[in-house]
């Protein structure tokens, strides 16, 4: 126990000033070796990481259940693996249920009452248990051991059971308002995957199974070449000239990113006249990557920002007018024209594309109207789901930082 360390957290409720009471883990948890003498199936397999079901089991014969342990509500397991966040591994309570897990894994049971919803939260707390791990595990072949005997030796400050539950209670409803914009931003993804699909026409058809309404005109067909050309990303630099300069240029991940590329994600380097700038309204490819899936990702440029170039591993494209910069944005990224792409890709270990075979790529090409009103909405769904993910990291953040004061 470290002396220095306060016995009360930053942040509590009103009406608690008691101090926590230094507790030994041997007093709150004993070592769990239940066996599954039940016969619970494979359907009851808990996975640990997520602490959920695994309805088709971990792979394990039958007969080798019996030796799972068996995992109760409240009781937490020990999981070892190594991570930036969890450095000497971490536990998991059981809040899904009876389950059964692997009998290479360590649990314990709490040995008297307990508020879960806190437990929960508490036992997972990296910074109060990173020291008490420190002392009760070992660096085993793939992951950390727990010294069980070393663990239960240990301290911890705890709150009367009353506080435990107004904590607990608290950080449950963070978790579900968490969970509810985490299901919010999924369906507007799994929303957006869909409409891409149905808003521009399947292989040689002329129409799109979903319009607008008032649209009505087949779609032509035109090769991406015939609507404008191509330029090169930077040539002829090394290392040594980027991360200063007046000028800057749009990196990798912001092109296989982003429909439209993120001005705010540019980086540094000196302004150079013998490199092709990019403009307002161009669109940018990416030209290599690992899986045959993720090559020739688009994005268009649409900031005024001045003196931007592109990155080497990327080609320019400037149309001619034939589309509207949000139309081919998103038409770009649709499932029609990826599996273009995906059939362009070349290589074994890493896969890249030609520039001249992209642009005899044939692609959909309504009325400029019908373009139009196909990008802004396509753009105004892109913004939700940016308001939402950004809801969504602000609450995980707040929790973040809720945790750390309100636990010591």
């Amino acid at each position: 126990m470290d002396e220095k360390k306060p016995s009360v957290p930053k942040l509590r409720f009103p009406g608690f000033t008691d101090p926590w009471e230094q507790r030994k883990f041997g007093d709150l948890y004993r070592k769990n070796n239940e066996r599954n003498k039940q016969g619970l199936g494979q359907e009851s397999t808990l996975s640990i990481s997520t602490m959920t079901y695994k309805e088709e089991g971990n792979g394990a014969a039958n007969d080798s259940l019996r030796n799972y342990k068996v995992l109760r509500k409240g009781d937490i397991a020990f999981e070892g693996h190594k991570n930036k966040e969890f450095a000497f591994g971490r536990f998991v309570l059981n809040d899904a249920g009876t389950g059964v897990m692997s009998p290479r894994f360590t649990c314990l049971r709490p040995t008297g009452e307990q508020n879960q919803a806190f437990w929960k939260h508490y036992i997972h707390h990296e910074p109060t248990m990173r020291p008490i791990l420190v002392r009760s595990t070992k660096l085993g072949t793939m992951m950390n051991e727990l010294v069980v005997d070393d663990f239960l030796d240990q301290t911890i400050l705890v709150p009367q059971i009353s506080e435990q539950g107004q904590i607990g209670r608290f950080f449950s409803k963070i978790d579900s308002l968490i969970t509810l914009h985490q299901r919010k931003l999924e369906h507007l993804r799994e929303m957006k995957r869909g409409l891409l699909q149905k808003m521009f026409p399947k292989d040689g058809e002329s129409a799109p199974e979903l319009r607008f309404p008032g649209f009505t005109d087949p779609w032509e067909q035109r090769k991406l070449g015939d609507c404008g050309t191509t330029y090169s990303g930077l040539s002829g630099k090394s290392s040594s000239d980027f991360g200063h300069g007046f000028a800057r240029y749009i990196p990798y991940t912001n092109v296989f990113e982003n429909p439209v590329v993120d001005p705010e994600r540019l980086e540094l380097i000196e302004i150079d006249t013998k490199q092709q700038l990019v403009q307002t309204g161009d669109t940018l490819f990416t030209t290599s990557s690992e899986t045959p899936e993720d090559v020739g990702m688009s994005s268009v440029w649409l900031s005024d920002q001045k003196d931007v170039y592109l990155n080497s591993f990327c080609f320019g494209y400037r149309q001619n007018g034939s589309f509207d910069a949000l139309y081919l944005a998103y038409m770009l990224r649709s499932s029609l024209f990826r599996s273009k792409m995906k059939v362009l890709a070349q290589g074994i270990s890493r896969f890249n594309i030609s520039r001249k075979r992209v642009m005899e790529t044939p692609v959909p090409l309504p009325q400029i109207a019908e373009q139009k009103a196909i990008g802004d909405f396509f753009s105004r769904l892109d913004s939700l789901i940016t308001l939402h993910q950004r809801k969504l990291e602000h609450l995980q953040e707040m929790k973040k930082g809720l945790l750390q004061q309100m636990f010591v």
